[in-house]
């Protein structure tokens, strides 16, 4: 049996498919696809699946994936590929389909492309002479304080056309996972930049060596 990981992108209104709806279409386009995916067992039989670090709902990214297993002995994964895309709802476009090279818990980080409307230039800017950027993650069992200024220290803002850019990186590890979010909410809060501005793009995961995830 190979596992299977098929990349894909989310972007426009696809990033509001919530990852139980998110489930739920794959579920139903791998079926309608034919493709020889591997059901569990059981009394409810559905298709394996497993995604890598769930996107929050209203952000976008160049770098999802979800891993199915087939028992096809010489799957024609370009063919996988352009099956998938000829029924995938508006947004989701698959990139590529091939053999799981490294498992979902080598991530340790992802990337992100955050934009912002390119008259917040002048406040965006104002983070980087701040010297403490303190934070709170919230979790299901506790509260705790994040220095985010530990994993963003500056932000790199390049101004194009009607945006300004900037990246970043953070945790996504089974130890400590980070959502771009917190930056957004604080900069409303710091500097009253609506969080309901920015775009938030994951672009790439990494590998604790700050390899790139595949």
């Amino acid at each position: 049996m190979i596992t299977v990981r098929i990349s894909f992108k989310k972007k426009n209104e696809a990033s509001y498919i919530s990852l139980l709806d998110l489930q739920r279409v794959m579920q139903r386009v791998l079926k309608r696809s034919g493709l020889p995916v591997w059901h569990t067992l059981g009394f409810n039989p559905h298709i394996y699946m497993t995604f890598a670090c769930p996107l929050s709902l209203g952000q976008e990214s160049e770098c999802e994936c979800v891993d199915v297993k087939t028992e096809a002995e010489a799957p024609d994964f370009a063919q996988w590929q352009t099956a998938l895309n000829a029924i995938m709802p508006a947004g989701i476009e698959v990139t590529s389909v091939e053999p799981v090279q490294m498992k979902a818990d080598l991530i340790a980080f992802a990337c992100y492309e955050i934009s912002y409307p390119a008259s917040a230039a002048p406040q965006l800017a104002q983070y980087n002479a701040l010297e403490s950027v303190p934070v709170e993650k919230k979790s299901k069992r506790s509260v705790k304080t994040v220095e985010l200024k530990t994993y963003v220290p500056a932000l790199e803002l390049k101004t194009e056309g009607e945006w300004v850019r900037f990246p970043i990186c953070l945790p996504a590890s089974q130890e400590l996972t980070l959502n771009p979010s917190l930056l957004t909410a604080f900069l409303e809060e710091k500097f009253g930049l609506p969080a309901a501005n920015a775009n938030i793009l994951r672009t790439r995961f990494l590998t604790a060596d700050k390899q790139l995830f595949h």
